[in-house]
């Protein structure tokens, strides 16, 4: 890793020869890289300095455009406040945090001192202070406050120095309540309030209270706004919020339909409306009519998570669940454990995918199969589907080519077991666009190595199983992209998955399901031919259970309620199959401490 401050060195060794020769733009350049390692280094500062006695305080040197270097931009508010033009300086320091939060761009003396505020405009200050909120998060990580810390210093002088003004108390607050200082923020709110009543300062005030967790004085503060301003139909969304956070869900749903009931394409509204009424009776309606909003109004007034949200938890809407089979369960005990069975018994063939994987993972394991159910899991649900296994005795092999190397690459650098939502991975898989359809059909039963990332080692060490179903997932998903032309009806990409989908029963029948259900969020023109389709082999899967175990019906049953539109009875299946499968699934997962971990990891949630 460099070292910031010997990169400023080296950066600053140039600038002194530059300036020796009488070069400046060249000095002012390695200026502004020394800057960009170390801002609050003193030799950066000395070398400045030289600077500021030039003509016009050196501040053409460093001239701002649209795309300008960051150390640049904060060289010059050094200058200009050097050049008794602090204001100007603050507001370039305060874009420079905007666009690179973490950055010390402010930690100079000049910006801490208690006496710059008199020196400027209240409202200029109360501006800075909104800019730098609007380029930070809320609130910001403790760990990640110390950077910012300077424009709460600047916050307090400013503060005492206009005591009276609503709008700098206001901005005050809102800065000190991103930076976790909550008493502090509520005081400067109240005040605010109190020297100018209006909707921005009772919004302020009503943030600063419910970051106290004074959640009824928030939600008075809060309709005091709308009192102020009834058409900003955002503060409706944000007393939503707020009421819902603490469990008050019918009254937040009351407020996101009284929005609604002015501006029914609100986005704020509509949003929050969806996510709420889901959390309150879990009817995927509200999230696939959410996915309709987002693909209907693309240009909304700012990003949304919503759905993103109430996804994420979910197999298959957030997230590829590990595969159940009992020789997965066993691949992972053994990494677990870092000790290989020189003898793995089942007591029934399981999909081609596992069996596979396992004896990849473990080529040293003799794997013996004691039983073959009826119906026999190495023929295909229906006759005449393509053929992607070949069976020997009870070794699969492939029945396809291997893919190209251009292929294989392609999808081991896209290839991940969560996102945001369906609609979204649907987007992802657009980089697949261009593979040959064979390329993808080869990829479901030759995946490529994992990643050299955090992301494939940690699925190596882990769950080399999860890290083939990802790899068929999304080359399914690129067959949604194939020939896009083509009416849904006849088209080759829903010839082709529903061709998997009635294949040897595999991890394959799961991936191809799940890029059918992605097309009906995509596209609802097609729901309703794959709420059929993903209902008749839900219910292929129960019968075939009355006879042996389906080791993916607990999956089929997940995707069956991530389907928009089915019908009723579907729906009941489905949800009674996953009652009787989840115990014994969630004993498995109680067993694989590391399993669990990895899960959390790949979610963001570790």
């Amino acid at each position: 890793m460099n070292d910031p401050r010997l990169s400023a060195e080296g950066e600053l060794a140039l600038a002194r020869l530059a300036l020796d020769e009488g070069d400046l733009s060249h000095a002012a350049d390695h200026v502004a890289g020394a800057v960009a390692h170390a801002p609050t280094m003193p030799e950066v500062h000395e070398v400045l300095a030289q600077f500021a006695v030039l003509p016009g305080g050196g501040v053409p040197l460093f001239p701002v455009d649209d795309h300008v270097f960051i150390g640049t931009a904060v060289a010059r508010a050094h200058l200009l406040a050097a050049a008794g033009r602090p204001g100007e300086g603050l507001e370039l320091l305060a874009a420079a945090t905007g666009h690179a939060p973490g950055g010390d761009w402010a930690g100079v003396p000049w910006v801490a001192a208690p006496e710059l505020p008199a020196r400027l405009e209240p409202d200029l200050l109360a501006r800075i202070m909104m800019q730098v909120c609007a380029g930070i998060g809320d609130p910001v990580p403790e760990a990640d406050r110390a950077p910012l810390l300077p424009y709460l210093a600047l916050a307090r002088h400013s503060v005492d120095e206009y005591p009276g003004h609503g709008l700098l108390l206001g901005a005050a607050s809102a800065l000190a309540r991103r930076l976790g200082e909550v008493t502090l923020a509520v005081e400067w709110a109240s005040r605010g309030v109190a020297a100018l009543p209006s909707k921005l300062s009772e919004v302020w005030l009503g943030y600063a209270y419910r970051s106290a967790g004074r959640t009824t004085e928030a939600i008075e503060a809060l309709r005091r706004a709308v009192e102020h301003d009834p058409d900003d139909l955002s503060v409706y969304a944000d007393i939503a919020g707020t009421l819902a956070d603490h469990g008050r869900l019918d009254e937040a749903i009351g407020w996101t339909d009284r929005a609604l009931a002015k501006d029914p394409t609100f986005d704020c509204a509509v949003h929050t409306a969806h996510r709420l009424r889901y959390r309150r009776d879990g009817d995927l309606a509200h999230l696939v009519a959410l996915a309709d909003f987002q693909r209907d109004h693309p240009d909304n007034s700012h990003e949304h998570n919503d759905l993103a949200e109430c996804c994420q938890d979910r197999p298959w809407l957030g997230h590829l669940p590990t595969a159940a089979e009992a020789v997965a369960n066993v691949l992972r005990q053994a990494l677990a454990e870092q000790a290989t069975p020189h003898r793995l018994t089942v007591s029934g063939l399981e999909p081609p995918s596992a069996m596979r994987t396992v004896a990849t993972a473990l080529p040293d394991a003799e794997v013996v199969v004691t039983g073959i159910g009826e119906p026999d899991i190495r023929r295909p649900r229906r006759a005449g589907t393509r053929q992607l296994w070949r069976y020997e005795g009870t070794t699969a092999s492939p029945a396809l080519p291997p893919p190209s190397a251009a292929a294989g690459e392609r999808v081991r650098h896209l290839a991940y077991p969560a996102w945001p939502h369906p609609p979204a991975a649907y987007d992802r898989a657009v980089t697949l666009a261009a593979v040959d359809i064979d390329d993808l059909l080869g990829l479901l039963v030759h995946p490529p190595p994992v990643p050299d990332t955090e992301l494939g080692a940690a699925l190596a060490k882990h769950d080399p199983a999860l890290w083939v179903r990802c790899v068929q997932v999304w080359a399914c998903l690129g067959l949604l992209h194939h020939r896009t032309d083509e009416p849904w009806p006849e088209s080759t990409r829903r010839r082709v998955l529903v061709d998997l989908l009635w294949g040897v029963e595999d991890w394959t029948t799961e991936a191809a399901l799940f890029a059918l259900v992605t097309a009906a969020w995509v596209d609802p023109s097609v729901r309703a031919d794959v709420a059929g389709v993903v209902a008749e082999r839900l219910a292929d899967g129960v019968t075939v259970a009355n006879t042996r175990p389906v080791t993916i019906n607990w999956s089929l049953a997940q995707l069956a309620l991530a389907t928009p539109g089915l019908d009723n009875a579907a729906a009941a299946t489905a949800a009674r199959l996953i009652v009787e499968e989840t115990s014994a699934m969630e004993s498995a997962t109680a067993r694989g401490g590391p399993l669990r971990r990895l899960r959390r990891w790949l979610t963001g949630r570790g």
